[in-house]
């Protein structure tokens, strides 16, 4: 190939470049394990005493029916689930878990020098006494929480029991955190005392309890203290706490155990249980995560004030803890809650330690690759023959490459973080199903025709992704591309990376198909088949219930109807173009208030954001997810070559005569809706980087498919010409 054709693969190479530092910067989401089919979510329980026992830096992997027979007892006798406990900062303070439950948003205390946020090093600022009735420094916290533009309102817990007749008692200095007014005022706090604790615990309806937090002596931050007992000693010195609750609780009372924040540096999950009137034996399931057994800290909030019967703001982003899927109140069902629970905070421990040298790896293999095509299209070896060959080898290499991303959510199929060397294993999960889907798309008889294996990777990405979405999201969970639920934001549906591969997928499959159409002269027919696969790609993508994604539609819907014009032979004006525009926002925002109409417990952000535009509250929204983009822009040189790349190819695929274009012209005139399927993913690239938070991983993911699938249309081009040209000569010998 001409040094023209290389100039246009190092471009669209580029829009790969920015993965690296996207993986770097982005704080991602290891398989989850699949949950067990659930019962139907239980009615809201009606109003009854609760108990709220906050811990901290505690997970399940620290519970054993002999070293904490308290703890142990829960899990026994109610219901269980991780807990994502994630705040604003990487790693939770104890004091930012308590916080955030009198928020029931993410919230946490400011770091040093009075700076809102806090690195990963800085030490835990200690959790205050209430004195005098008013928790000192709440001032401090309510600045931060405001300069977060999280909508964290602190004290909503204490506020919301008190203006609806009912009252919030604190023992210890978390909970006094947690159940503090909105003016840090605490009117009935208590320190932690065996001897008054009946009394304390039977004085109001919701009762918070601080049992006091584990630190990792092995895991803090430098300058912070230093616990004199091991780490062991301290979670059965929380134990012996919870112990002593279960004893002094009054009778009726719902129970809920909650590990509020991490043990130091390292973020994990947590654990939460529920016992009582209320809780039997079983899993607990939150629909704000939508995943049985594993919910988030906000839900703890939103758990008090249904427990005791007050209304809940819908401005919080949780949901009321319920009991599904009911078991035998015995030891050994406890111990197989137990596993699957140890099994979501190994897998998302694992994944989250595994997803940067993945990433690096993933991008320094495809600069192999395109590095070796590039020497392969430029020189010839040892003749037509080893040229040849060398050609077929770049084809498979570029189809394997293209089937990697959909191989890392297919791992999770497998349990790979049992194993002792998780990157080894994890490695060889992905290309066992990387090697499946080559085989597919290279061995059938559709690998004869020029867009034959793109359409078969593409189709497979496309249903692997809509299906796992549809069935709630279980192959995303902590996997290498997906969710990650220790990082917490999103638990279900399409995340950022996931539509990026998913819009792809699903433009470079309605472009093959398409194409089969145009060159049989059957232009309304592909026209068609692109509508057909854009509504299956935006209806699986945007539906609340589904993808409840945002930015997924507006990006595709002008992409889609870009395609479908380009096939019909329509030209885009701007005037067509507005109209585009126009319909793409008002499909946004009807899809938006359908799901605001739902009930609170059942919306999707989407619902949650049409809620925040009708309280004024959207721009605080827009403005973070601006700033997050712009962030991570800045964070790394590489970074900003994604948008630079995204401007080169639209210049060099909008204007024919370019000598870009030239370039890939032989495929063009082969496969008429090439070009323009080129373009319509451009689009949805481009409007995708610009209107999501973290937008830079659309077009650098988006690429991870595209670029190699254009190399095997570009080779398979170079074979069939190169084939035709041995034939030609053979027959003038003749």
């Amino acid at each position: 190939m001409t040094r023209r054709a290389l100039l246009l693969l190092a471009a669209l190479f580029a829009l790969v470049v920015g993965v690296p530092a996207v993986a770097a910067s982005r704080a991602t989401a290891g398989p989850a394990p699949a949950a067990p089919a659930s019962a139907a979510p239980a009615a809201a329980p009606a109003p009854g005493s609760v108990v709220l026992i906050g811990t901290g830096g505690l997970g399940w992997s620290d519970v054993s029916a002999r070293e904490t027979p308290a703890l142990w007892s829960f899990l026994r006798d109610g219901a269980s689930a991780a807990l994502s406990v994630r705040s604003v900062n990487t790693n939770t303070c104890p004091v930012d878990g308590w916080l955030s439950l009198s928020a029931g948003q993410r919230a946490a205390a400011p770091g040093p020098h009075g700076s809102p946020t806090r690195a990963t090093g800085d030490p835990c600022p200690a959790i205050p006494t209430v004195t005098d009735g008013v928790v000192p420094g709440w001032d401090a916290y309510v600045r931060a929480a405001a300069a977060m533009k999280f909508d964290a309102r602190l004290g909503v817990l204490g506020e919301q029991l008190a203006s609806n007749g009912q009252c919030i008692q604190a023992v210890g200095p978390g909970a006094g955190v947690g159940a503090a007014y909105s003016s840090g005022a605490v009117p009935r706090y208590a320190g932690f005392d065996p001897a008054t604790l009946t009394s304390s615990l039977a004085s109001c309806r919701v009762t918070l309890v601080d049992v006091g937090s584990v630190r990792d002596p092995q895991d803090l931050a430098p300058g912070e203290d230093r616990p004199v007992k091991s780490r062991a000693e301290q979670v059965k010195d929380v134990d012996n706490r919870v112990a002593e609750v279960l004893q002094a609780a009054p009778n009726g009372a719902d129970l809920l155990v909650a590990s509020l924040s991490d043990a130091g540096s390292s973020e994990r999950l947590r654990l939460v249980a529920a016992k009582g009137p209320h809780y039997g034996t079983g899993t607990l399931y939150s629909p704000s995560t939508r995943q049985p057994g594993l919910v988030q800290a906000p839900d703890l909030t939103v758990t008090l004030l249904e427990s005791a019967g007050v209304p809940v703001p819908s401005s919080l982003g949780g949901a009321a803890l319920q009991r599904v899927d009911p078991a035998p109140n015995s030891e050994s069902a406890a111990r197989d809650r137990l596993g699957a629970l140890l099994d979501y905070d190994q897998a998302s421990h694992e994944v989250h330690a595994l997803v940067p040298p993945f990433f690096n790896t993933f991008v320094a293999v495809q600069i192999l690759v395109y590095a070796f095509v590039a020497v392969v299209w430029r020189r010839d070896f040892g003749g037509r023959g080893a040229r040849l060959r060398l050609l077929r080898l770049v084809r498979l290499v570029s189809v394997a490459a293209a089937s990697v991303p959909v191989s890392t959510f297919l791992a999770n199929l497998l349990p790979w973080w049992r194993f002792p060397v998780p990157m080894l294993s994890v490695v060889a999960a992905v290309l066992l199903f990387v090697a499946a889907i080559t085989a597919l798309a290279l061995l059938g008889p559709w690998n004869r025709r020029l867009m034959g294996p793109l359409a078969v990777v593409s189709a497979v990405t496309m249903a692997v992704l809509a299906v796992d979405v549809m069935t709630g999201s279980r192959l995303q969970l902590s996997s290498l591309m997906g969710l990650q639920p220790v990082v917490g934001g999103r638990y279900y549906g399409m995340g950022n990376t996931t539509m990026a591969l998913f819009a792809t997928s699903a433009i470079l499959l309605a472009t093959a198909v398409a194409d089969r159409y145009l060159r049989h002269g059957r232009p309304r027919t592909a026209a068609l088949s692109v509508v057909g696969v854009a509504v299956v790609a935006v209806v699986v993508d945007g539906a609340p219930f589904w993808g409840a994604d945002g930015g997924g539609p507006p990006a595709m819907l002008p992409a889609f109807a870009y395609l479908v014009l380009a096939i019909l032979g329509v030209r885009v004006t701007w005037r067509r173009a507005a109209v585009i525009a126009v319909l793409t926002v008002a499909a946004f925002l009807l899809v938006s208030f359908l799901d605001y109409l739902r009930p609170v417990q059942s919306r999707s952000h989407l619902g949650r954001f049409m809620e925040a535009m009708l309280n004024g509250g959207a721009l605080d929204i827009v403005l973070r997810k601006l700033e997050q983009n712009l962030s991570i822009l800045v964070s790394s040189w590489m970074t900003p070559l994604v948008p630079i790349a995204l401007a080169f190819v639209i210049y060099v695929l909008a204007r024919p005569t370019s000598w870009g274009s030239r370039a890939l012209q032989r495929s063009f005139d082969r496969a008429p809706a090439l070009r323009p399927g080129l373009v319509a993913l451009l689009v949805m690239l481009t409007i995708g980087f610009a209107v999501n938070d973290s937008g830079v991983v659309i077009p650098a993911n988006g690429a991870a498919i595209a670029v190699p699938l254009i190399v095997t249309i570009s080779v398979r081009t170079l074979l069939d010409e190169a084939r035709s040209g041995a034939a030609t000569r053979a027959a003038r010998r003749r």
